[in-house]
């Protein structure tokens, strides 16, 4: 690895021996500078994150205000039960994470590994329940376009428009949740090789952040589109 030479009176005191430290980056002055940036690089992603998902949800009120009933009677053909599942499923998951991320500041890859293993076996759980709600809606003609059947004609158009909704929130969702697995991946085999430590775990940091935030984003989804309809049919579901 490059190495670079620090001048003992930098205003970062510890740089020097820094340098030839597992997981030091050879642009930095020294690991905290590292930690730093990396960690300032996620958070400035993550408000562009909120910022997509926050013109979902600006559009989604929009739409909803203009056919509530429609929305509602919609979202009471989703299935809350398969929807309280995954929630479950993903605050775990966020434990989990939290947990890989305690790990990797003890310096445990060990557990690192263990941890991370468990939040990628969650986050599968995840996407394998909504394949199967994806797939009903298939089966069910509840996915915009040609072929989308409601039986009140009255409300068929508003109802597309939350299904338009519904693919779109929990569609980028799941895209987001299948790039945090392939990260996942690569985050376990660096653990494998004994890569963090008490002074370099700013990377499996990162991770937790990102994954929490899908998280968050996942539990404001589920209430704006599988309660809404709740009040309808008794609260039954299809």
């Amino acid at each position: 690895m490059a190495t670079q030479t620090v001048h003992p009176t930098s205003e970062h005191g510890h740089g020097h021996g820094d340098h030839g430290v597992p997981g030091f980056q050879h642009q930095f002055e020294d690991l905290q500078q590292q930690l730093d940036s990396t960690t300032l690089g996620m958070w400035i992603f993550l408000v562009t994150e909120i910022m997509f998902f926050g013109g979902l949800f600006a559009g989604y009120a929009l739409y909803r205000s203009a056919a509530p009933d429609a929305f509602a009677a919609a979202s009471a053909h989703l299935d809350i039960t398969l929807g309280g599942f995954n929630t479950v499923v993903l605050i775990g998951s966020s434990l989990t994470m939290a947990l890989a991320v305690r790990a990797a500041m003890l310096g445990d890859n060990k557990w690192v590994r263990n941890w991370l293993v468990f939040t990628f076996i969650l986050g599968s759980v995840f996407l394998g329940v909504k394949i199967v709600e994806y797939s009903a809606k298939f089966r069910d003609h509840l996915v915009p376009g040609p072929n989308f059947h409601w039986p009140v004609a009255a409300e068929a158009r508003g109802a597309e428009m939350f299904y338009c909704f519904y693919f779109a929130m929990t569609g980028m969702h799941a895209f987001h949740m299948i790039i945090g697995g392939g990260l996942l991946i690569f985050f376990i085999r660096k653990a494998m090789k004994n890569t963090y430590h008490p002074r370099y775990f700013g990377p499996v940091e990162n991770m937790g952040l990102y994954w929490h935030f899908v998280d968050i984003v996942w539990i404001f989804l589920f209430p704006l589109l599988y309660l809404l309809g709740l009040h309808l049919h008794g609260g039954a579901h299809h």
